[in-house]
């Protein structure tokens, strides 16, 4: 009812971890994808993703020599970062950062261009930005949450000084990381005694 035709990356994301490529209704897994810190960020703006959806398609329609451009930059901004991702692996260096938040910048511009952006979404934007960091939205848009990349090295009292900010705008704003494992099983024997016994507790 939220989604009308869903793509299923969310339930493949949190079931395998990492990150994902969807390209064409086709799901895969990114190969050395780097864990990266965020704030997650709900503006609690109630968002359609059905009519979201079909508010680009209307606009593809209206002016397709205007959206399919934009459309195809989106998937260049993708790709771009898919590299990039590739190349952090284990050891990020400090410009593949950079080169992200320039594509998070990026990215949020078109999306706006394709209607999907809302005003908590840009006020969001403009809090981060005023601390040096750089947001998007994320999911269909329209409101809903947003994510800000923390690169390595950034103090965490000017990360707390930030999700305040956001706080006092009326968001719920978390600290968390994307890439990270997804659903796992865990051998009974491989549980502390202490976890064991609460567990046989129970």
């Amino acid at each position: 009812m939220i989604h009308g035709n869903p793509s299923g990356v969310d339930n493949a994301v949190s079931t395998w971890g990492g990150a994902l490529r969807y390209h064409q209704g086709k799901i895969s897994s990114l190969k050395r994808s780097p864990a990266l810190q965020i704030l997650l960020t709900n503006t609690k703006v109630p968002r359609n993703t059905r009519a979201l959806v079909a508010g680009v398609r209307n606009r593809l329609l209206k002016f397709p020599e205007i959206v399919a451009p934009l459309l195809t930059s989106i998937d260049a901004i993708s790709l771009e970062c898919e590299r990039v991702l590739g190349e952090m692996g284990e050891a990020p260096a400090p410009e593949q950062y950079l080169v992200l938040e320039e594509l998070i910048d990026m990215n949020q511009h078109h999306l706006n261009a394709l209607g999907v952006g809302h005003a908590s979404l840009d006020q969001l934007c403009q809090v981060t930005r005023a601390r040096g960091l750089h947001s998007k939205l994320t999911g269909a848009g329209g409101g809903g949450c947003g994510i800000t990349l923390l690169k390595p090295g950034l103090e965490q009292p000017e990360v707390e000084a930030t999700k305040q900010a956001l706080t006092s705008c009326g968001f719920d704003c978390l600290e968390t990381s994307i890439g990270a494992p997804g659903v796992s099983i865990h051998s009974a024997t491989s549980l502390d005694s202490r976890v064991q016994q609460a567990l046989d507790g129970l």
